[in-house]
């Protein structure tokens, strides 16, 4: 399965935030979208990626006054983004191998989407159904 029906049935949408909006701003967008990281764009070029981790270690260094700085502080400026055409399976690897959650996905330099870890298990368990059913369908005559 691609990265692409993953877009598909989720949607191309992606929570942005500027370099230069604070770090409390982008909290906000967090709790109100109910999501774990916010890519940092302008328009549809990436400048980086912030999770709700770079928060935490951002608090334990600078305290509450980290929530008056710029997410450029904080984010990750070397994101590791994929292409629609990517499959489900080389996303999820690359994902557990570099420990991060969060995939921005950039199509002819343009900012397209984004899929989550959850995204990408929810995928997974989609194909093991589907598999199941076929195998069931065989042993039973088919």
């Amino acid at each position: 399965m691609l990265i692409a029906a993953i877009l598909r049935t989720k949607g191309s949408e992606v929570v942005r935030v500027a370099p230069d909006d604070t770090v409390a701003l982008m909290l906000t967008r967090l709790a109100r979208h109910n999501i774990g990281a916010v890519v940092v764009a302008d328009g549809d070029r990436l400048h980086g990626i912030v999770s709700e981790r770079d928060v935490v270690r951002g608090l334990e260094r600078e305290g509450a006054d980290l929530l008056a700085a710029p997410v450029s502080s904080i984010m990750t400026v070397d994101v590791v983004t994929c292409a629609p055409r990517d499959t489900v399976e080389d996303i999820g690897e690359t994902m557990t191998r570099g420990r991060f959650r969060h995939v921005p996905v950039v199509e002819d330099g343009r900012l397209t989407g984004i899929v989550s870890i959850g995204d990408i298990v929810k995928s997974r368990v989609r194909g093991l159904e589907y598999d199941r059913a076929q195998l069931e369908a065989y042993i039973q005559g088919g």
